[in-house]
């Protein structure tokens, strides 16, 4: 057969006859309410923990004028990750400000530190996932693999959305209550504590 006799049936999408609101029409108003609370939440996170390095590298006493002097050098390219980096780096750093600092008083740096890398598996799938079709309960299951291939399998509703901007929102304020604990006012916040 030639191939210069194949007729090719060349098409597009007819995006005229797409239903309103494709492809996010199968789902709720409701349901992506609460996905963009949820990732708006972790987009809080973020900056909290870039304001909590600040509040803890600033506060850092350092045993001479020497290695106070280093650290100063390097702090403005600190400061620039806190704000460019995301939520695993921001919580590794996070950690390791909160230990480098002797005013600490957090006991459990590491298990928040944990915690909040954990919380980034599911921040990933919510913010980078294909959302399928809700099922008969109202559940879905986004499309999301992990770097290390690692396919998300974890169904989706509304609860579990609630869930996870609790979550978010309860780790949001731990971090801002390690800074506030040592008598610092939050960055940013107007509340009490010594200004940084």
């Amino acid at each position: 057969m030639n191939s210069q006799s194949q007729e090719i049936k060349r098409v597009v999408i007819d995006r005229e006859g797409l239903p309103a609101q494709f492809p996010t029409h199968r789902h709720s108003s409701q349901f992506w309410e609460h996905l963009g609370r949820a990732v708006a939440t972790f987009g809080f996170l973020e900056e909290v923990l870039g304001k909590a390095i600040y509040a803890f590298t600033a506060t850092r006493r350092y045993d001479s004028e020497e290695e106070g002097y280093a650290a100063y050098k390097k702090w403005l390219p600190k400061l620039e990750r806190a704000l460019t980096d995301q939520l695993w780096n921001l919580a590794e750093s996070y950690g390791k400000a909160v230990r480098d600092n002797s005013d600490s008083t957090i006991p459990n740096v590491d298990e928040l530190v944990i915690s909040i890398k954990e919380a980034t598996k599911i921040r990933n799938a919510l913010c980078h996932g294909s959302w399928r079709p809700p099922d008969a309960t109202g559940k879905s299951l986004p499309l999301f693999v992990d770097k290390k291939k690692g396919k998300f399998e974890t169904p989706i509703d509304i609860e579990f959305l609630r869930q996870v901007q609790h979550h978010v929102t309860e780790l949001s304020c731990v971090v801002i209550n390690s800074v506030t604990h040592m008598g610092w006012q939050f960055p940013g916040g107007a509340g009490p504590g010594k200004a940084i």
